[in-house]
């Protein structure tokens, strides 16, 4: 296993002092508790909270921030924080206006924050939760618990965070949020799986001159396998999903991530985004934002994913809303 750290035991909390030292006016933390704020916590506004297994960096911490989120609760790696964790981040961020927890849809995640949500309501503190289940490429398996939430969570994070930082209220937002997931969908394909420390070894072996289509952010098996294909035609084949799976046709407007899973270089991520592009352009789709770029990724999986949000005026004018974060800064 060829990796930078110091002990296993200590990644997470490492992780956490790394990037709140390295973004002092953006980032704070909540001692001794694996979560991540915004430096400045703004308690009259609805707060945002995601979070989840450690391992997808930048998500979630690197998407608090102004017009985002306002905490990212850490899980060990690829492990779901407990609901002690999760309580302490509305805690502390969670003000009279109400708080939004943002969830991907795994069995750890959903149950733990809604334990967590459960106790902070027995406290009175107004909450409601999303799930959000972007990917499209395992809807109809039986081996999963529904659509699982994989990149386009980051279009979620976007949307919902502009809405609550204009001051929306809490059933506005939460409405807003439901919006955006019903239209994304998401796919990703990869050449291999990704080693998680604990073990120092791929739970996923993909042969070589093949590719896994359709697989989870933990390294999961995906749809199939299929012999590995160029940028082009991997693209094709994930954007057919996408196109079928949203109907898109002349004149939609869309947002699209393509994102790196960890050991793809954005070399190879530029070439992806040009023939996603292209694939949307040839059909007269107009693209309101795109990103290029890590955003959620599998430690050091080799592999990608696209995201392609359907946008009306509603979803597009939070889409193109002012952003600061660790990972993501602009827009209009």
């Amino acid at each position: 296993m060829k990796k930078f750290i110091n002990k296993i035991d200590d990644i997470v909390t490492e992780v956490i002092d790394g990037l709140v030292l390295a973004n002092p006016e953006i980032l704070s933390n909540i001692p001794d508790s694996k979560v991540i704020t915004r430096k400045n916590i703004n308690k009259n506004k609805v707060a945002l909270i995601s979070g989840g297994g450690s391992g997808h960096e930048p998500a979630h911490a690197g998407f608090v921030g102004t017009g985002m989120l306002d905490a990212a609760v850490f899980g060990e790696i690829f492990t779901s924080p407990g609901p002690d964790r999760i309580y302490d981040a509305i805690k502390t961020v969670v003000g009279k206006p109400g708080g939004l927890l943002l969830v991907k849809n795994y069995t750890g995640d959903v149950m733990n924050f809604e334990i967590a949500a459960d106790m902070a309501k027995d406290e009175g503190i107004d909450l409601e939760t999303v799930i959000i289940n972007d990917d499209i490429a395992l809807e109809n398996s039986t081996s999963t618990t529904g659509k699982r939430g994989i990149i386009g969570t980051i279009f979620v994070h976007k949307i919902a965070g502009a809405a609550a930082e204009a001051g929306l209220n809490l059933q506005e937002v939460k409405r807003i949020a439901q919006k955006a997931i019903d239209n994304i969908a998401s796919f990703g394909v990869s050449l291999s799986g990704c080693t998680v420390p604990a073990s120092g070894k791929p739970g996923l072996i993909v042969p070589d001159g093949e590719m896994e289509v359709g697989l989870g952010i933990h390294g999961e098996p995906g749809l199939l396998r299929e012999k590995q294909k160029t940028a082009d035609e991997s693209a094709e084949i994930i954007m057919q999903h996408i196109d079928q799976y949203l109907n898109l046709k002349k004149d939609d407007e869309v947002g699209l991530i393509v994102n790196g899973l960890g050991g793809t270089p954005m070399m190879e991520l530029n070439i992806l985004a040009r023939k996603a592009i292209k694939i949307l352009q040839a059909k007269e789709i107009k693209i309101i934002e795109s990103f290029v770029g890590n955003y959620m990724t599998a430690i050091d999986m080799v592999g990608f994913s696209f995201s392609v949000i359907k946008l009306d005026a509603e979803l597009k004018k939070f889409l193109k809303a002012k952003v600061v974060t660790t990972a993501m800064v602009g827009m209009e």
